[in-house]
C-alpha cells in the first residue's frame, strides 16, 4: 500500500499542468500595474465594461493625481488634500 502512494505522490510531482507552462512561456514584457481594481469597476457599475476601460480609467486616475500633486506642491505642502482635486 505504501509503494503505491509514493508512486503516486511522484507522478503527481513530475505533471504540470499544461495552462501553467502555457502563460508562464506566452507573455514577453510585464504589463504596467494598474492602480485601480478591476474586480471593485466592475462591481461598482450595473452594465458591463469593455476590457479597455479599465486602462482609460487607470490614465485618468493617473492623470488626477499628477494634478492633485502638482497643486499641492505650488501650494507648499507635502499631503494631497481632497480639495486639490
Amino acid at each position: 500500500m505504501a509503494a503505491k502512494k509514493k508512486a503516486k505522490k511522484a507522478k503527481k510531482a513530475t505533471r504540470r499542468p499544461a495552462k501553467k507552462a502555457a502563460k508562464r512561456g506566452g507573455r514577453k514584457t510585464k504589463p504596467a500595474e494598474l492602480i485601480i481594481s478591476k474586480s471593485r469597476t466592475k462591481k461598482a457599475v450595473d452594465c458591463k465594461v469593455a476590457s479597455d476601460f479599465y486602462a482609460a480609467l487607470d490614465a485618468h486616475v493617473r492623470d488626477a493625481l499628477s494634478k492633485a500633486e502638482a497643486r499641492a506642491g505650488a501650494n507648499k505642502r507635502a499631503t494631497l488634500r481632497p480639495q486639490d482635486l
